[in-house]
């Protein structure tokens, strides 16, 4: 058992996400996928809730490690939701106090008009000593409206779970400037090509940013300043406090 994202895994979940080289989520969704995956294997594990889990595809990369993939999505979700197991919202989870072992949020906290208030909803079903992973972006374009509310610094996200009662065990970038920029450039490009005449240019345009975005934003290059997306690792304190 490895925590590293085999291109098999790769493949499937971009598949499952409906995601190609030419998609200008293709390096945030790759970036995301092993970044989700090298967490599972330290901090996921038993039975796992996944906040707006959508149509479940991060089982793909979580399986491996939990027992039960529970996943919470609420009812005016935009995805297909036939793999959705708990329908509710993250203000009113339907599950008891300290139910789940562990809890992945992908990309969900910008969606979330009172943060403070679902992160202790949150607290309130995993268990003491269980781990949250959770990506949460601070640059990025409007989406999903008008359900999207808010952006993230390091800082605030500090804030937000240290009030909620969780323990930081890590923020950090998930990217530096290029891979920002070039993301956002290349959405920038499919919008206005639309279904114009230069939409096969466009993609090709988007590729190559994807390309570039690999090459010039890699490792040691990611910069918390620049970055489209944090990644918090946090744990609900063991009840002896330890």
């Amino acid at each position: 058992m490895t925590p590293r994202l085999t291109r098999k895994k790769k493949r499937e979940y971009l598949s499952r996400c409906s995601i190609k080289m030419t998609s200008p989520a293709y390096r945030v969704v790759t970036i995301g996928a092993v970044e989700i995956r090298e967490s599972a294997y330290d901090y996921l594990s038993g039975k796992m809730i996944d906040i707006g889990c959508g149509t479940k595809a991060k089982s793909i990369l979580v399986g491996d490690f939990v027992d039960e993939h529970i996943g919470l999505d609420h009812d005016e979700c935009p995805h297909d939701k036939s793999l959705v197991d708990l329908i509710g919202t993250c203000y009113d989870i339907p599950a008891q106090d300290q139910t789940f072992d562990s809890l992945l949020c992908n990309a969900v906290m910008e969606h979330i008009e009172d943060p403070a208030v679902a992160l202790q909803e949150m607290y309130r079903v995993l268990k003491p000593g269980g781990y949250g992973v959770f990506t949460v972006p601070m640059f990025w374009h409007l989406h999903e409206e008008p359900r999207d509310f808010l952006r993230y610094t390091r800082f605030g996200l500090e804030y937000l779970f240290t009030n909620a009662g969780f323990s930081i065990v890590n923020i950090k970038p998930m990217s530096g400037f290029w891979t920002t920029f070039l993301t956002e450039f290349s959405y920038y490009i499919v919008m206005k090509c639309g279904r114009s005449i230069f939409r096969y240019p466009a993609k090709l345009m988007v590729a190559q940013n994807n390309f570039l975005a690999w090459l010039l934003d890699r490792g040691k290059l990611r910069d918390e300043r620049f970055s489209w997306m944090h990644k918090a690792i946090v744990q609900r304190p063991k009840a002896n406090g330890n």
